[in-house]
């Protein structure tokens, strides 16, 4: 139980593994400071970038000790000097936060929050940003996706990937998923993939060039590069771009696959969408939510208690099945 004017909050003291997480019942509440907001936090994303970074192995780390946590869902308790857009009371989710999301109480600037739908409850609110900017941001502004072309979503069943499914259906692209169980093959189609694959049977690929009839894909979301990015080159269409969005490795390639096609590999970086890229992207999903197709499916809940847990399965579980979530 947290004391008055403290709060509990995951803390990293050390980079590692799971067991690094360590929860703290005496961290001091943030204040929220000019153009910032502070949200009473009623769920957050858990997010395989996070276990990256938790274990030290990631371009961008951030001082010891922190508090991880981007995507968080909540109502306003307080807002600092200037903030006009957003009051106490409001429903809110984020795209980042400042103090860290697996938290009671989290810190965030104002032009990283968005109102949150009445229609969504808050473990969905948690489920939004980071998986629906990245996959927005990578079909679109980086992919330059167009109505008619087809994509295929290699790992479709987890918080991007449905996130992928969802915004390429209503955009007009054909889409192709996989996943890893008939639960999660069902997942993908229920949210708008025309076909999906499983991605453990051993002839898969076969099955993807037969169904797009050996001309192949214009564009494939990876979420698992090191394992399947020299088989994208060939599932390519010609001029095909494979848009590296997850990886845990390294992958050895041979270049001529990219000649052969004169196709593309293009990254996709969790931190470097500009300030205008975040507002199309909330645009997009604001207007997902209002029209009704941005429905985010939320797999496994965890209470705060339970985060080492939460960390040790976003990787190692046998298939993904939405977006996991942090419950404080």
């Amino acid at each position: 139980m947290a004391a008055r004017g403290a709060m509990r909050a995951v803390r990293v003291f050390e980079f590692g593994g799971p067991e690094v997480l360590r929860l703290q019942a005496d961290v001091p509440i943030p204040a929220p400071k000019d153009s910032q907001v502070l949200i009473k936090v009623h769920a957050c994303g858990v997010n395989p970038v996070e276990t990256y970074i938790r274990s030290g192995n990631y371009a961008r780390l951030p001082t010891l000790p922190y508090t991880p946590g981007s995507d968080v869902a909540g109502v306003i308790e307080s807002v600092g000097e200037g903030v006009t857009a957003f009051k106490r009371g409001d429903r809110v989710f984020t795209s980042a936060t400042l103090s860290g999301g697996y938290a009671d109480y989290a810190v965030a600037e104002a032009n990283a929050v968005f109102p949150l739908s009445d229609k969504l409850n808050f473990s969905q609110g948690a489920a939004i940003a980071i998986p629906y900017f990245t996959a927005y941001r990578a079909l679109f502004l980086k992919g330059h996706a167009k109505a008619g072309e087809s994509v295929l979503i290699h790992g479709a069943s987890g918080g991007v990937g449905i996130a992928a499914c969802q915004i390429a259906r209503a955009y007009g692209l054909k889409v192709l998923g996989t996943a890893g169980t008939e639960e999660g093959m069902n997942i993908v189609l229920r949210n708008g993939a025309h076909q999906a694959f499983n991605h453990r049977e051993a002839n898969y690929l076969d099955k993807i060039k037969e169904y797009t009839k050996m001309q192949g894909v214009n564009i494939i979301l990876e979420m698992l590069s090191n394992v399947n990015l020299a088989a994208d080159l060939h599932l390519l269409s010609h001029a095909g771009r494979v848009m590296v969005v997850g990886c845990r490795g390294s992958i050895e390639i041979n270049p001529r696959d990219t000649m052969n096609k004169e196709s593309s590999i293009i990254g996709v970086g969790r931190f470097l969408e500009t300030e205008e890229e975040r507002r199309e992207c909330a645009r997009a999903v604001l207007d997902g939510t209002e029209s009704g197709w941005l429905k985010p499916v939320v797999g496994p809940e965890y209470p705060l208690q339970e985060v080492a847990k939460a960390h040790e399965d976003i990787i190692h579980s046998s298939g993904a099945r939405g977006k996991m979530v942090l419950l404080p």
